[in-house]
């Protein structure tokens, strides 16, 4: 085998290693299960985005099952005598939590045939009040059970924290911490669950907190992640979904290549792309790139998340290292469009070009506003028709075929694709 297939296979057999660490896996039909931060379809939204945009040749499918109100012991689908299930404890707890839990992944999660899971659960069930041993238990117990049923029935499952809750954004008082405090142990007992049960443990309450903490000594005229107190807005479900991924195992390489200027230029160290045509004259770089994923797509109204975590640096790198250049300061164009201007030390460096404006982050957004509308029209599916009073096969039949369709349209639309890329010095700036 020569060099050059070596160093290929090799980079081939990294990107696969990656793959192989996160949650989601090629074929997965994965089921995101939660209460009403869930049922905003946002955070769900953008990790969606995140694996279909990562992984474009992968089959993959998503469904928000989210549901305001509910609880691990899926309150909302079960209907349990509460003050019944919180006196229970021994064999007739777990009567209890098995009817409820069992009736709700009935009804709405195990029709999908679910192979991965991700249950967001314990913002209800502390009932926003100091912590409750009586609740705790029932919340410990109903959890244990949704992975039991879950990985019974072929799923992996992923149990999240809730993110805290932020009442007052210039200050932390006495009625929030009461709260969090109660969040936070309840946090303790799903990580004591995910260990004994082997499910995968997601800790988004501690991530957010810290930002939160901080961000507040700023004293911000609003909660930081937008929204309520409980519900955040687009950038917080941004770190929402940052913290979830990271716990996923998401990385953060989308692609990266080193180009060295010269008589003989050439590309090395591809990553997760393939560089051609490379060519230096007079001054000007130009190639053709085709990445085997894109730019993680950010939601506009996100965008103040990315000054609160490093969504960026952990989530989305997308490269570019170029040697031998002379001038100061270049332009891009990519297809012949302008794209930003870069240093030659930064170049040098390595740019990371994931939220330059380009034809490839213009794809990923495409995918992203392609998933909201799979959602909304899933999410009227079930809800709206399927749970209605009067449920029509023909008007379910035809919501599935408008879902598949939107489905063959992302899997389309997120398709990597060659691009042209021209770095040529950029004029000096007028003196004075």
């Amino acid at each position: 085998m020569n060099k050059i297939r070596l160093v290929a296979v090799l980079a081939l057999l990294a990107s696969l290693a990656h793959a192989a660490d996160f949650f989601f896996h090629d074929g997965d039909r994965v089921v995101i299960l939660g209460d009403s931060i869930t049922q905003q379809k946002l955070y769900s939204t953008y990790i969606e985005a995140y694996a279909l945009t990562r992984h474009p040749d992968w089959k993959l499918s998503f469904r928000n099952s989210g549901w305001g109100g509910d609880t691990a012991w899926l309150r909302q689908r079960a209907h349990p005598d509460e003050g019944k299930l919180f006196a229970a404890e021994g064999a007739a707890l777990d009567a209890m939590v098995e009817k409820s839990v069992g009736d709700g992944l009935a009804r709405d999660v195990l029709p999908l045939k679910p192979t991965a899971v991700t249950i967001d659960f314990g913002m209800n069930d502390h009932a926003y009040q100091a912590f409750r041993p009586d609740i705790f238990r029932a919340y410990v117990r109903s959890q244990t059970e949704l992975v039991k049923v879950l990985a019974k029935n072929g799923a992996r499952v992923a149990l999240c924290t809730p993110q805290p809750i932020e009442e007052n954004p210039q200050k932390a008082d006495a009625n929030e911490k009461t709260k969090n405090d109660s969040l936070r142990k309840f946090g303790d007992g799903l990580k004591d669950v995910a260990k004994a049960s082997g499910a995968l443990y997601v800790d988004q309450f501690d991530p957010y907190m810290a930002i939160m903490t901080t961000a507040r000594a700023a004293n911000p005229p609003q909660h930081i992640g937008g929204g309520d107190a409980v519900h955040p807005g687009p950038a917080g479900h941004t770190l929402m979904a940052w913290a979830i991924l990271k716990s996923l195992g998401a990385t953060p390489l989308v692609s990266s290549a080193d180009i060295k200027c010269g008589f003989w230029s050439s590309a090395k160290n591809e990553q997760n792309c393939k560089v051609s045509n490379v060519k230096f004259s007079g001054g000007t770089l130009s190639f053709d790139r085709l990445d085997r994923a894109l730019p993680l797509p950010i939601d506009p109204k996100a965008e103040p998340a990315l000054k609160l975590a490093p969504v960026v640096d952990d989530l989305d790198v997308y490269g570019l290292k170029v040697a031998g250049l002379k001038g100061d300061k270049y332009a891009l164009t990519i297809d012949g469009a302008a794209a930003g201007n870069v240093t030659k030390a930064e170049l040098e460096q390595g740019w990371n070009m994931a939220c330059v404006k380009s034809p490839m982050l213009d794809q990923a957004q495409e995918v992203l506003q392609l998933v909201f509308k799979k959602n909304e029209k899933y999410f009227n599916r079930w809800r709206n028709v399927q749970l209605g009073k009067d449920p029509d096969p023909a008007k379910l039949a035809a919501l599935d075929k408008e879902i598949a369709d939107l489905e063959a349209k992302i899997d389309a639309t997120r398709q990597p694709k060659v691009h042209h890329f021209e770095l040529k010095p950029a004029p000096a700036a007028p003196a004075g």
